[in-house]
């Protein structure tokens, strides 16, 4: 599994990587919690281990924003607080399980074997956004009167930045989420992609939803009143 560790105490951090690593597992580290949020994000990850105690932004509210935001990866929460009340509030942030520190690394390794045997929550069939409507199954946009025919890439492209609009999409993000992390794909086709689709998205209309942030990457907007 491909795993995100977010863990600001170099050593934990360090025996949590090595002891997954040589299980096979693919680590990616954050050390505190606004880079675990933004890495969280913009990649994929089976399943997010997440330290209680963070700087900046704690692992509670890490947790919250990534479910606002409506990520569903799992995510086991690691804490040296076992009070009842501590497990109670962590559990309220929308974590899927809690282990308290120390803890035998033959438990944590079977917790995140049980998180990563979850099925994946399934997504709706049809996204909108504004007067974007799209039908997963049919390959379909619907804007207003039109009906256009996608790719399986274009919808795939179109599918990320509808599950979350208004968030600028970092290209190397979006052609993880689209290709797959072990896929090598030039940055120029993305943009190729990206503007065949805008023609579709866009075409006739007088507001465009697909914006450039230059030197980053895509978002979707609305039109605002």
């Amino acid at each position: 599994m491909r795993i995100l560790i977010v863990e600001d105490e170099p050593k934990m951090a360090a025996l949590l990587r090595d002891g997954l690593e040589r299980e096979g597992h693919l680590i990616t580290l954050a050390r505190d919690g606004s880079e675990g949020l933004s890495l969280a994000l913009d990649y994929t990850f089976q399943v997010i281990l997440l330290d209680r105690m963070l700087p900046g932004v704690d692992g509670g509210e890490v947790a919250r924003r990534l479910r606002r935001m409506e990520l569903t990866t799992p995510i086991l929460m690691l804490t040296a607080r076992d009070a009842v009340s501590d497990v109670v509030s962590g559990l309220d942030c929308g974590v899927d399980d809690y282990l308290t520190k120390p803890f035998a690394f033959a438990e944590l390794y079977a917790r995140i074997r049980a998180l990563g045997r979850r099925p994946p929550v399934v997504a709706p069939k049809v996204l909108r956004f504004g007067d974007l409507e799209l039908d997963l199954d049919g390959h379909l946009l619907r804007r207003a009167e039109r009906t256009v025919n996608l790719t399986r890439t274009e919808l795939r492209i179109l599918e990320q930045m509808m599950l979350h609009p208004e968030r600028v999409h970092r290209r190397e993000a979006l052609i993880e989420r689209v290709w797959g992390y072990d896929c090598e794909v030039e940055s120029n086709t993305l943009d190729v992609f990206i503007r065949q689709l805008r023609n579709k998205v866009d075409e006739g209309a007088s507001f465009r939803h697909i914006q450039t942030v230059r030197g980053v990457g895509y978002r979707l907007i609305a039109q605002t009143p």
